[in-house]
């Protein structure tokens, strides 16, 4: 298309590119018939393609135009020209966030409380309205004059929108968002908290909250299982912060509350808000799906992995190892061992502290072994996605080789959304388990898979040495 005075839809005048991203270029136009500069965002349009991006730009401008806040940016029309659909915005003269921190450095605590309590108010507004944004985060936040405007409702979502259904899909900027969207859960209100907290962060600091780099993974992995950065006790926004970059969603802020602290702060006021404790997380637990019961978990049973056609036995050890994490997390902190541990459990850790462990520990018998590799297969299922590094250690070497390493067992772990164990068929006589699953993949397909796989057993654990 030809740069300059280029007209679309007969009214508006393409004048520069201002603007490159993932959602499409941004050109300053003028809007002829009102006499007024707008921005238009250019969506390309390839004739028999999915139209995934008309659809993307449509719900943007439906969503956007719902919301009448001066604070959102507005959205006037949507207007095709030579097979390209074109989005028609309020035109904003002035820099995103993102922009003024790199420029200017990291913001003091009343002008960062100015512009994000604004955003705050917008965002109170959209969720009043049934949307969320799905992706707030400094390069979304325009500033002009002083007062910030929340842009691109590109990914964001109505209650009522259909999509909502197709959970696993993973939409939003790494570094900021929620631990529970980051392992594939359907955004909510809850889930702009956090990334508005780590919005504020970003402003407050200079730099985002998690290093996402070229680590995409990794990067989702910090965000799902560690603990979330925090501010020296001593800032003013600390205590705010750790409120809404928490891990536990029924403890994070809502965005009212956030909005009116907010707007505290903005006025000098001195923040009351005590800095959230940091609870500790055993590895294998998220903070996003339930803990594993270690009720019916025999030995602390590990985990392992899957590529491709490598099935969902490899996620039985997660669990159990997470339980095991649990109990030490307990005795380092010096408190008391959790209720309900198995027999055969306790029946190790003290055998650990005697010299002849192996004559002192009874033999299993062929039931209490069943029993095992059930709970193995039972609680590696229930964990593998939310901890692949730990599950892909519970394969043995070789079998790690034979699953390409990690990268051919990420590579397939990585597209799954959620598993459901439907049967299990334990042989303690040579030790192999098969199993059926049912999995939603992040795309949203649904599969069925029967597994038969090979364990092997080392000391009080099960590796996976193979499928077969």
């Amino acid at each position: 298309m030809q740069e300059g005075r280029h007209v679309i839809a007969g009214r508006y005048t393409l004048e520069r590119v201002i603007g490159r991203g993932g959602s499409g270029t941004v050109h300053l136009a003028l809007d002829e018939v009102l006499g007024r500069q707008v921005a238009m965002k250019r969506i390309g349009v390839i004739p028999g393609s999915d139209n995934a991006e008309v659809e993307r730009a449509q719900r943007e401008a439906r969503l956007a135009a719902a919301l009448n806040h001066p604070h959102v940016v507005s959205v006037f029309d949507l207007v095709d020209e030579d097979d390209v659909r074109w989005l028609v915005m309020e035109y904003v003269d002035g820099e995103t966030l993102s922009e003024r921190v790199r420029s200017s450095g990291p913001m003091d605590a009343a002008e960062a409380a100015t512009l994000l309590g604004q955003t705050a108010d917008a965002l109170v507004e959209a969720h009043r309205s049934g949307i969320v944004h799905r992706d707030v985060k400094p390069s979304n936040i325009l500033i002009a004059h002083g007062a910030a405007k929340l842009n691109d409702f590109g990914i964001a979502r109505s209650a009522d929108d259909a999509s909502l259904t197709q959970t696993g899909l993973v939409t939003g900027s790494p570094a900021y968002l929620a631990p529970e969207v980051a392992s594939g859960s359907s955004a909510t209100p809850a889930s702009d908290v956090w990334s508005l907290g780590a919005t504020l962060y970003h402003a407050v600091t200079g730099k985002p909250p998690y290093d996402v780099g070229d680590n995409l993974i990794g990067a989702l992995y910090k965000i799902v299982h560690e603990d979330p950065p925090r501010l020296p006790d001593d800032h003013p926004m600390a205590g705010l912060v750790s409120v809404m970059m928490n891990r536990d969603v029924e403890q994070r802020w809502p965005m009212p509350r956030v909005r009116d602290e907010l707007a505290r702060l903005a006025r000098g006021q001195r923040s009351t808000v005590v800095p959230a404790p940091v609870v500790p997380q055993a590895p294998g637990h998220t903070g996003v799906l339930p803990p594993v019961s270690p009720a019916p978990t025999p030995p602390s049973t590990p985990r392992p992995a899957r590529r491709g056609s490598l099935s969902w036995g490899l996620v039985a050890a997660g669990a159990v190892l997470a339980v095991a994490a649990v109990v030490l997390a307990y005795v380092w902190a010096g408190r008391d061992t959790p209720e309900a541990l198995p027999d055969d459990t306790t029946a190790a850790e003290s055998s650990s502290q005697t010299p002849e462990p192996t004559e002192t520990t009874p033999p299993l018998t062929a039931e209490d072994t069943r029993e095992q590799m059930d709970a193995f297969i039972t609680s590696y299922i229930s964990t593998v996605t939310t901890d692949p590094r730990a599950a892909f250690d519970q394969l043995t070497p070789e079998f790690q080789d034979a699953s390409g390493g990690y990268e051919g067992y990420i590579g397939w772990w990585s597209k799954v959304r959620s598993a459901e164990l439907e049967s299990v068929d334990s042989n303690p006589s040579d030790l192999t388990v098969g199993y059926t699953v049912d999995y939603v993949m992040k795309s949203g397909a649904e599969n069925t898979d029967s597994i038969r796989l090979q364990l092997q057993r080392q000391d009080d654990q099960y590796l996976i040495a193979g499928e077969g």
